[in-house]
């Protein structure tokens, strides 16, 4: 790789420099008019070496910020504060696997993205992520009837409900989670 004597400069640009009334060659690549965001990295504006030089020296990132936020944005932890699903420990899905478990770990993201697939039930309608949660919370097959449904219900809800644990309501977020599976079930078988 030759290195450049001017760091930036891009060479063989055909492009004229955007400042008014200069006739060379933008070789050098400054902010456009839209900053970079979710969009896209943004606009850019090519000038020659002496209006990139002028653009540098007057070029304010800081422009239009409050001192709270040029404060955080100067933090040495700006950005990090906040995870991005890509980067989160489940990417969206309920947990993150247990690489113990795998040899490889192709292994594990393929089971992750199978726990995201659609899955179909015998008489054809495809169960939702929550739907397959709340049968799994239940301990119920994905072809589960409506009979089954309440039987598992009401055998949940005994074991669970305070009134049947001598007032013990160390269960009530237990028994809480199977109410509101089968409530989202109820409707669908």
């Amino acid at each position: 790789m030759r290195l450049n004597k001017f760091h930036g400069r891009v060479d063989g640009s055909n492009r004229p420099c955007a400042a008014p009334g200069c006739d060379e060659a933008g070789e050098f690549r400054a902010p456009g008019e839209r900053r970079p965001g979710f969009d896209g990295p943004g606009d850019y504006r090519w000038f020659c070496l002496g209006h990139v030089r002028a653009f540098n020296s007057s070029y304010d990132w800081f422009e239009g910020m409050s001192a709270e936020e040029i404060l955080m944005a100067q933090h040495p932890v700006a950005g990090w504060e906040r995870e991005t699903r890509a980067f989160s420990a489940a990417a969206g899905i309920d947990q993150a696997p247990r690489w113990a478990d795998f040899t490889d770990p192709l292994e594990a993201i393929s089971g992750r993205a199978r726990a995201r697939r659609p899955v179909a039930r015998a008489d054809g309608r495809v169960l939702t992520a929550e739907q397959r949660r709340a049968l799994e919370l239940l301990a119920l097959s994905h072809d589960a009837d409506r009979t089954a449904l309440r039987r598992r219900y009401t055998e949940l809800v005994r074991k669970y409900h305070p009134d049947r644990n001598g007032g013990d309501r160390s269960f009530e977020a237990r028994l809480q989670q199977v109410v509101e599976a089968y409530q989202a079930l109820r409707k669908i078988l």
